[in-house]
């Protein structure tokens, strides 16, 4: 299946989008004026803020996996990291995990001499991903209400990540292969620390943008039901679910609180995410342009010299 799945990745993606939206489409049958209304009614000052709230995140998380990579060996230019990480949005459109391999096969490719092989960067992200999905343990009992989830399942979530974290520590203790080499950032406090700070940064912009999205539809949410949304993203997320993802999951958790404004939510969500990232990664074709730009300069200028 798992063969299946990397053949027909696209085929797999452009179905769970097609279903995600007719399931959609049937929750706001009769509700198109609330969702129009809802919709049309967000401020410009608003879209705005939550724009410059996912480039803050954006490159929270770059900067996260730049400590990661270099406590791994790895001395890429933060510049050129930056610009291999902006590879992400593309891919995260289609899925999660394929904006990761994006970004790394990006990096490989514009600076293979500084930085490290593909396991060592493969591995450098479960510390990125081990304090994400922490920090959703810790809050899940904000899923309890939404979801109807039982009292316990939070404590079952926080031990489970307690034990992978402990796990990754011990690894990364290990030395001598590639891949152990990327979990080397959990060996320092002082890395490891900086890690958690960035991580966090990126996790508190995504969640006063989404409060401040559903408050902007007209929903009275708390900051509580905004980290339940965010959680409920990054798990649907890794679904074939598309451009669809926010809607989803602002439906699936805040549909008890008017589904046409949640669904407008979500849609607001996934539009300034992506113009968001779309900003990153037009940055990241600029500069390159730019530097490349210089270093034809430089080299003819080079070449007028000695003649």
């Amino acid at each position: 299946m798992r063969a299946f799945g990397r053949r027909h990745r696209i085929i797999i993606t452009i179905v769970g989008s097609l279903l995600a939206v007719a399931s959609l489409g049937f929750a706001l049958a009769g509700r198109r004026d609330q969702f129009a209304t809802a919709l049309s009614g967000a401020p410009l000052a608003i879209l705005g803020a939550t724009v410059l709230l996912q480039i803050v995140a954006l490159l929270s998380r770059s900067e996260a996996w730049h400590v990661t990579i270099e406590a791994a060996g790895g001395t890429v230019p933060r510049r050129i990291l930056y610009r291999a990480s902006s590879m992400q949005v593309l891919g995260s459109v289609i899925n999660g995990n394929l904006g990761v391999a994006a970004r790394i096969a990006a990096l490989r490719r514009s600076s293979p001499e500084v930085s490290p092989q593909v396991p060592t960067l493969i591995a450098s992200e479960f510390p990125i991903l081990a304090i994400e999905a922490g920090l959703a343990a810790l809050t899940s009992f904000t899923l309890v209400g939404p979801l109807g989830l039982p009292w316990w399942a939070p404590v079952i979530g926080i031990a489970v990540m307690a034990t992978v974290s402990a796990g990754l520590r011990h690894l990364a203790a290990r030395k001598g292969r590639e891949l152990w080499r990327g979990l080397a950032v959990v060996r320092s406090l002082r890395g490891g620390g900086r890690v958690f700070c960035f991580v966090l940064v990126a996790v508190f912009a995504q969640i006063f943008r989404n409060w401040m999205l559903l408050h902007a539809v007209g929903l009275d949410a708390s900051l509580f039901d905004a980290v339940a949304v965010l959680i409920g993203v990054v798990t649907l997320g890794q679904l074939p679910v598309g451009p669809s993802l926010g809607a989803a999951a602002a439906v699936l958790i805040l549909g008890s609180h008017g589904v046409a404004g949640a669904a407008a939510a979500g849609v607001l969500m996934t539009v300034t995410g992506t113009v968001g990232g779309l900003c990153f990664a037009a940055w990241a074709a600029l500069d390159g342009v730019w530097v490349a730009h210089r270093r034809r300069v430089r080299r003819t200028q080079r070449a007028q010299a000695t003649t």
